[in-house]
């Protein structure tokens, strides 16, 4: 069980002399007998609260005053806080007062690393995701395709490589639902695409036809043949043209959907790791954004990430500033680029520093260093955010090579590089986090053993297996983290996520013990992943992130208080109330509630 620390009230001592020292002193005794703590920090009298938020646990995430007893908002913004007598005096003739029986009062989450496009897309199509077999797999595409009869491609998403015997879906298995009609199915993570005999044709996938750099097409062991399975983007694009692109209405409703389910969960802040653009600086994913945005629904921070196109090199950067210039005039925030540069470690598309375990394959870059490096250096210069999938250490390795390339290139210009992933890291890079200021964006319900992780050990061997998700070593070493889910890949539920970062345990296979138990983070520093580090990558630091005057008002209420219960009970606790800027966007206490 945790300590909870950082008490707001206490006595005084006093050792001034002179006559200015006394009565400084003497004034802060008459503040203590007030009942104010040093730590309050409230606005004029004059400044009457909208609400005020009292008798609650309130843990702020700001080192100099990390807890409270409450909470005074005005116009969407913090007014005040501190102890309930010294916010109350904020109170008007109209001040709504909230008691929270002494519930938690905290930061909204936000989320580094999401794909709320993609994941709300898997629930207007065909989602499998729910399937834990072949068989499973086979019964729902087939209710799919007889909901939807006609030639053109049946598209879906949601299967997972451990379910499969030989970690690798079959065409064999779609080609009994119908082989006449193409069918593809993306991989629950997006890193794969499962394609019947006919889409395998119409895309012109033959025996003879060669991998693409950084990608693979799954093959019959025996004849070589196509087997139905295409790894990673490169690979995936092959069958791009048969996969229907989504409606303007489905990708709006899409944003609705996440909204809604990541409101539920207390997040209001996210980063989209990945939206697409043309070279004339149109994407249809920042026009949804901005529909949803204009329409008032869209209650939550954005931050967009524009998606590096691997098979181009740097004539691209043109397109990225137009892009980015046209969501800037709509009033969204697009100077972030994702770099996919590796891909997983079961299918050994992850770049490693060593080849894999018993092999003489080490994956391949999707990026060529060179590229890579140039890149970031030009995007830097112009003000844009680099973030990098890097799984594999050769890739982390490479990713930080980069933005070490692009300091001493430009000067630290304050754009808060990210990487993502990095289920290995050597432990020489890991100090090179804190140097750099680079933030290192884990996804912490993945350092947990579960099936996927097996397959990982199994592929890099046990020394390496030994600097998986070596969270506790970087933030040792100076380096700030960031927390993302990756949704729809896994839980987008930061009560989750917290519960694995403390315990390094899968709640829903605990006999399985933990993952390396010495990388665990403390509560506190897991909190500040999923709040004010997930703000600072987003540079909105200053708006949302921690509770202090003069932020937005996003925040939440929690059932419990998270540091008095075991850290194993923490995936239990529920989010009763979620404010946006002062509004109620999900849940309710009393008269405060989401409409």
């Amino acid at each position: 069980m945790a300590r909870v620390g950082g008490s707001v009230e206490g006595g005084f001592r006093f050792r001034f002399r002179g006559p200015r020292r006394f009565l400084l002193a003497l004034a802060l005794a008459f503040t203590a007998a007030s009942g104010a703590s040093a730590g309050d920090r409230v606005a004029p009298p004059k400044a009457a609260a909208d609400v005020i938020l009292t008798n609650a646990r309130v843990y702020t995430v700001e080192e100099a005053q990390p807890w409270a007893e409450a909470v005074a908002i005005k116009d969407g913004k913090i007014l005040a806080v501190g102890s309930a007598r010294q916010v109350a005096r904020t109170k008007g003739a109209r001040t709504r007062v909230i008691d929270l029986g002494g519930r938690m009062l905290m930061p909204a989450f936000g989320d580094a690393h999401a794909h709320p496009m993609f994941g709300g897309l898997t629930q207007a199509r065909c989602p499998i995701v729910e399937g834990k077999t072949p068989a499973q797999y086979q019964a729902m595409i087939a209710a799919c395709v007889a909901k939807k009869p006609g030639t053109e491609t049946v598209y879906g998403v949601g299967w997972a490589q451990t379910n499969f015997p030989g970690i690798s879906p079959r065409k064999e298995t779609l080609d009994a639902i119908s082989r006449d009609r193409p069918i593809l199915f993306g991989s629950f993570d997006g890193h794969a695409m499962w394609a019947n005999s006919k889409a395998l044709e119409l895309a012109g996938i033959t025996k003879d036809t060669p991998d693409p750099p950084g990608g693979r097409i799954g093959r019959d062991p025996q004849t070589g043949e196509p087997n139905g399975a295409l790894w990673e983007f490169s690979a995936m694009a092959l069958v791009d043209k048969l996969v229907p692109p989504p409606t303007e209405a489905e990708l709006e409703a899409s944003i609705v959907y996440v909204t809604r389910r990541f409101n539920s969960l207390g997040i209001t802040n996210w980063h989209d790791a990945g939206v697409e653009y043309a070279d004339d600086g149109s994407s249809p994913m920042v026009e949804a954004y901005r529909s949803v945005r204009d329409r008032g629904v869209l209650t939550a921070h954005v931050v967009i990430d524009l998606k590096w196109q691997n098979e181009r090199g740097l004539e691209q950067i043109p397109g990225i500033l137009r892009a980015a210039e046209r969501a800037r005039s709509y009033g969204l925030n697009a100077r972030s680029v994702k770099f996919y540069l590796d891909g997983v470690l079961p299918q050994h598309t992850a770049l490693m520093i060593e080849p894999y375990d018993g092999t003489a394959d080490r994956g391949k870059p999707g990026i060529p260093a060179e590229v890579l490096s140039a890149a970031m250096v030009a995007l830097d210069a112009e003000g844009f955010q680099g973030h990098v999938h890097a799984e594999g250490d050769g890739a982390v390795r490479e990713s930080l090579d980069a933005f070490e390339a692009a300091r001493k290139a430009n000067g630290d210009r304050g754009n808060r590089p990210m990487i993502s992933h990095m289920n290995v890291i050597d432990p020489a890079d890991q100090p090179r986090f804190g140097k750099l200021g680079v933030y290192a964006v884990f996804q912490p319900y993945w350092a947990s053993n579960y099936d996927d992780m097996d397959l990982q050990k199994q592929a890099i061997g046990p020394r390496r297996a030994g600097f998986i998700y070596p969270t506790a070593n970087v933030v040792r070493a100076g380096g700030k983290m960031a927390y993302g889910s990756d949704w729809p890949v896994d839980s987008a539920n930061p009560l989750d996520g917290l519960q694995v970062a403390l315990t390094r345990t899968n709640p829903l296979e605990p006999a399985r013990g933990p993952l390396l138990a010495d990388q665990a983070v403390t509560l506190a520093e897991a909190i500040r992943s999923y709040t004010l580090h997930v703000a600072e990558v987003n540079h909105l630091d200053k708006e949302t992130g921690s509770i202090a005057p003069g932020k937005d008002a996003d925040l939440i209420v929690l059932d419990r208080n998270l540091f008095e219960i075991p850290a194993t009970e923490i995936s239990k606790a529920k989010v009763v109330l979620t404010l946006f800027a002062g509004k109620p966007v999900f849940g309710g206490v009393g008269s405060l509630s989401a409409e």
